[in-house]
């Protein structure tokens, strides 16, 4: 096993745990979160409702737990890009990482469902009760790249607000998007708009 890689064991939960996630998502855009109960999740998943419960306490957790997984693993991507990289440019790589495979054509259906889905009270108190934590990782992989202190220094909790908050503005604006818009390049530009420092587009 390569230093600083998980072992097979980590690798297996962390499969558990995506598949169980993916399984929460998927049934709730088909049947709406009310009609889902943990044993049709575990089911969908291929393992038990023990299983689930070893990993999630509730629907709303292991769905959001998808996007809050993507970017913890970002901030383990972005501590691995080269060290001569400029800030930004590893950033973007990193983020970008987690949504390898994302489809060019979305499915208009799937998104109108997971907008409506992420209407849920719940969804939402879940979103911003782990928006905190996945921050202040990514502040902490930004602090340790620049460094900087992610406890004393304004910086690196700047980059990881300014770089989440394009990251939910490309969500927010994928997911509106009609006709709808492939996701990568959406989240490619809103990083680089960031990066930009945001330059008033009528003086340009």
């Amino acid at each position: 096993m390569t230093k600083g890689q998980p072992g097979l064991r980590e690798r297996k939960k962390a499969a558990t745990r995506d598949a169980i996630s993916w399984a929460a998502l998927c049934l709730a855009v088909e049947r709406g979160l009310e009609n889902v109960r943990v044993e049709d999740i575990a089911a969908r998943a291929g393992v038990s409702p023990r299983t689930y419960n070893n990993y999630y306490s509730s629907k709303a957790e292991a769905i959001v737990s998808r996007q809050h997984d993507r970017i913890r693993q970002a901030a383990e991507e972005l501590r691995a890009r080269p060290a001569g990289e400029p800030l930004w440019e590893a950033l973007t790589h990193a983020l970008l990482a987690r949504f390898d495979g994302a489809t060019e054509e979305p499915d208009p259906n799937w998104t109108a469902a997971v907008r409506l889905l992420l209407r849920e009270p719940s969804l939402q108190a879940e979103l911003t009760r782990g928006a905190v934590v996945v921050r202040s990782g990514l502040a902490a992989a930004v602090a340790a790249r620049t460094g900087t202190d992610a406890t004393r220094d304004l910086y690196p909790k700047l980059v990881a607000a300014a770089a989440l908050a394009a990251l939910q503005t490309a969500d927010d604006h994928y997911l509106a998007a009609d006709p709808v818009v492939p996701y990568q390049p959406l989240l490619t530009e809103a990083l680089r708009q960031v990066a930009a420092g945001l330059p008033d587009p009528s003086s340009q």
